[in-house]
């Protein structure tokens, strides 16, 4: 089967992305900044996700929070059909504290990685539309309307605090996120947890679910992403990311995305 492209559509409200994509494509272990929500139109997937091993299938809703790392392949021959919203986590937060008016902290997720719900699944169906359809004439009354109906059936409070990164891990993950075009080595990270690169490799891993290499591309990646936004260059941004050249960060971007840059950056022209 031929993978149809995927396509980022224009939103009505700033700090959303809206995907829609039709296809048999695997993707490796990842992570995205924001909240993701989601809805399978066709066919099925498996994904291994922060909360276990998952299952979707047609008129499923699925959800990633920010930083856990999942992957996902199509169940079958056919591949799969999805429609994504990508939030930022200050909108969550936000509508996370006027559900719960006011009594909600800041740390709040997505519990459940799979919605089988008819409900939820028509709700979704209008919260896209009214986030993607306005053109012109958008109706940002319709759009808040149904992103709040919609997040008020999938959030809850995250029980405690987020999971303790020892200190030295989490010193060493700070210097990747400040510098991800940074040459940095496994030594000089091991170096700053203070432990051996075998401990360090160990540690690091398990607090974070990716290897110090692959959280270090994650974070060169998301950063790409954010310049492309803005207008830059794809060749001055794959150098300002930290990748040997565009074709380099192009191979990667498609990887974690589905899409690749030059196409990420015309839904911004």
């Amino acid at each position: 089967m031929k993978s149809a492209p995927f396509n980022l559509l224009r939103c009505q409200k700033v700090g959303v992305e809206a995907v829609k994509a039709d296809t048999a494509l695997s993707f490796g272990r990842h992570t995205h900044e924001q909240f993701g929500v989601g809805l399978i139109d066709r066919g099925a997937q498996k994904s291994a996700s922060g909360r276990g091993m998952v299952e979707a299938g047609a008129g499923d809703i699925i959800t990633v929070n920010p930083g856990e790392v999942h992957d996902g392949a199509p169940l079958g021959d056919n591949g799969r059909a999805w429609r994504m919203l990508y939030l930022d986590p200050a909108i969550i937060v936000e509508l996370g504290a006027d559900i719960d008016e006011g009594r909600l902290c800041c740390a709040v997720e997505f519990a459940q990685p799979t919605v089988r719900d008819e409900c939820m699944a028509g709700l979704f169906r209008t919260l896209f539309h009214t986030m993607t359809e306005g053109g012109n004439n958008p109706d940002e009354f319709a759009a808040d309307e149904a992103l709040l109906l919609f997040i008020a059936g999938l959030l809850r409070p995250k029980p405690g605090a987020e999971r303790a990164i020892p200190s030295g891990i989490a010193s060493a993950r700070a210097m990747i996120d400040d510098a991800p075009a940074s040459m940095l080595t496994l030594a000089a990270l091991a170096n700053e947890a203070g432990l051996s690169r075998y401990q360090f490799l160990r540690g690091f891993t398990r607090a974070t679910g990716l290897t110090p290499h692959a959280y270090l591309i994650q974070r060169r990646i998301h950063h790409a992403r954010q310049l492309i936004g803005r207008g830059v260059r794809l060749a001055e941004v794959a150098a300002d990311s930290g990748f040997s050249d565009q074709s380099h960060m192009t191979r990667l971007f498609v990887r974690c995305f589905g899409i690749s840059p030059g196409a990420y950056a015309k839904a911004f022209d």
